[in-house]
């Protein structure tokens, strides 16, 4: 007999409908419903009808084969072998980390495809990877951001089996592996969370529409299901960590926040496993309390993600100024982030017209996720366009350089190690045919702003825009592709091999600029990176690397006279002391 139970404080009848037959349900004391029933095993569908109406999806359902108004389906976990047992994730410190996206990884688009290309990523030295989210959202094709049953695999990437062979694959390859999941917000599609009880609240308003209910009436239970959730994917799937979707739009007053909360738990689980698990964070508030420990304020998370560090790349290398490029572009910001971890600590932020963030005084750069490039900064684009098509092959080589030898944990995006020319776009593949017309209606009008041709715009809903935004991996063997991605597999392998980048203590980073002649100049102990952004070549004095030698340089012309480097234009060399 398995005891079924589900959380619904204000109904009045709660049935189980599974085996072709309808069994009510009991209410307990604490609001939840149960039920003991001989007919759930592995694999069979169940639903449930509240107060006449439905049937719905289990809030928790662990497998929606039909799809987000289909039925649930039941999972045994334990009837998965493993055979990652003793695996242990490499620390955050040490990380180089690919994100990726499921559906647009490979040709097939499942999570068993890409256990075929894992030992590319292995050769590459990539020790984490992150999957964009992939719990049940609508439709077979999307970022995976709008899902509504957040415990369940989505189906056309394959479904829970599917994905703990993936994990588990990764696993027997050295590889940890991270999922993003997104508390925040839940899709409109297929959301049934209000019918079973008060998972939203209107006392306050998000992008998305009514807040998560973290911290009104009723919210214990809903704070537990999160909770739970993100227990699941560390326990049951045997992921290592979670990337955390925009924190800044969690709404809790509570005086123990969500987040704390959260990993407190996780904690505990660590501690019962004996596996290190992470929480990574993505925000936009430049607030180190995130990742400082709980004994001093903080909510005890592992690492966030440096917003302001891509920005300030983005921009030094692009020259746009568009919206909250607005407050970047001069190199003195990019100095500032590599030296201090955040650009807009407690300063003030023309884009934004007030002041911004706070010091991260004390943080070491293992707290920060640097990149170049990300799904938002790429996807969030009219027309998707990766750096590899904004920059130079020069610019593009110092980009990875700076992001491969700073002190902070890097992150590349897919493809992009091979600078991959396929753009990544936004697409969805909503049913409803009112929800997908505000979504591309929406999106037209969004980057009309920005004076684009709406007509220009990549309809969301095509199958072809999600078709262009899939990798080509033949590229990687061609030029100039190759080239790009033996500088990325040197950089890592430098980053991996010499003690140098170990030492991630910002206080130990100094930089060096002229906005003038566009160099920089980034100097930690035993290592020095010589940047020449200007088109043309110049000579910089680099007196900090009189004892050091060329390690990695971008271009054959760069050569060393006494205290003098000769940059070509648009390149970089790393010079350190020999290992």
């Amino acid at each position: 007999m398995t005891l079924l139970k589900v959380w619904a404080p204000k109904a009045e009848k709660v049935v189980l409908e599974c085996a072709g037959s309808q069994t009510p349900m009991l209410r307990r004391e604490d609001d939840w419903w149960t039920v003991e029933t001989g007919s759930l095993a592995h694999g069979v569908d169940y639903a449930f009808h509240v107060d006449g109406e439905g049937p719905f999806p289990d809030p928790r359902s662990p497998w929606q084969p039909l799809g987000v108004h289909g039925a649930s389906r039941w999972v045994e976990h334990d009837s998965f072998e493993w055979s990652d047992a003793g695996w242990r994730a490499p620390p955050l410190a040490a990380a180089v980390i690919a994100e990726i996206h499921v559906g647009t990884f490979t040709a097939e688009g499942s999570f068993d495809a890409v256990i075929d290309k894992l030992d590319h990523l292995v050769d590459l030295g990539i020790t984490h990877l992150e999957l964009m989210p992939v719990q049940e959202f609508p439709g077979e094709r999307g970022w995976g951001y709008d899902g509504v049953d957040l415990f369940a695999p989505h189906h056309a990437y394959g479904g829970p089996d599917a994905l703990k062979r993936l994990v588990d694959a990764c696993h027997h390859r050295g590889l940890a592996v991270l999922l993003d999941v997104v508390y925040n917000h839940l899709g409109p599609d297929g959301n049934y969370l209000g019918r079973f009880g008060p998972y939203f609240t209107d006392a306050y308003s998000t992008p998305w529409g009514d807040a998560v209910n973290l911290d009104r009436a009723h919210s214990n239970e809903v704070r537990r299901f999160f909770i739970d959730n993100a227990l699941m994917w560390l326990r049951d799937y045997h992921f290592d960590g979670l990337r955390i979707d925009a924190v800044h739009a969690i709404v809790d007053t509570s005086a123990v926040h969500f987040l704390e909360a959260l990993s407190d738990e996780v904690r505990r689980l660590e501690a019962r496993t004996g596996r290190p698990l992470v929480l990574i964070a993505e925000s936009d508030l430049n607030d180190p309390r995130l990742v400082r420990p709980v004994e001093v304020g903080g909510y005890g998370l592992d690492a966030q993600w440096n917003e302001d560090f891509h920005h300030a790349l983005h921009a030094a290398l692009t020259g746009e100024s568009d919206g909250y490029y607005a407050d970047f572009g001069r190199l003195e910001h990019l100095a500032r982030v590599l030296m201090r971890g955040f650009a807009y600590g407690g300063t003030y932020s023309c884009y934004r017209q007030r002041t911004h963030g706070r010091p991260a005084t004390g943080l070491t750069g293992r707290r920060f996720v640097a990149c170049l490039q990300n799904h938002d900064q790429i996807g969030n684009r009219a027309t998707g366009e990766r750096s590899s098509h904004l920059l130079s092959q020069g610019l593009l080589k110092l980009g990875a350089a700076l992001v491969l030898t700073s002190p902070f944990v890097p992150l590349l995006f897919q493809g992009e190690e091979w600078g991959a020319r396929s753009p990544f776009l936004y697409f969805t593949d909503h049913h409803d045919p009112e929800l997908a017309a505000a979504v591309r209606e929406g999106r037209r009008e969004e980057f009309a702003a920005f004076g684009w041709d709406p007509e220009r715009i990549p309809d969301p809903q095509s199958q072809e825009t999600y078709e262009r935004s899939r990798l080509d991996w033949d590229e990687r063997l061609q030029e100039p592709h190759a080239e790009i991605l033996d500088w990325h597999r040197a950089l890592i392998g430098l980053r991996r091999s010499h003690p140098a980048f170990a030492d991630d203590r910002l206080e130990q980073v100094n930089v060096r600029f002229d906005e003038q002649r566009r160099w920089l100049i980034l100097v930690r102990p035993e290592v020095t990176i010589a940047c020449n952004l200007h088109p043309e070549p110049q000579s910089v004095e680099c007196p900090e690397a009189r004892w050091q030698h060329l390690l990695l340089r971008s271009s054959p012309g760069i050569d060393w006279q006494g205290d003098t480097l000769v940059l070509p234009a648009e390149s970089v060399a790393v010079l350190g002391v020999g290992r």
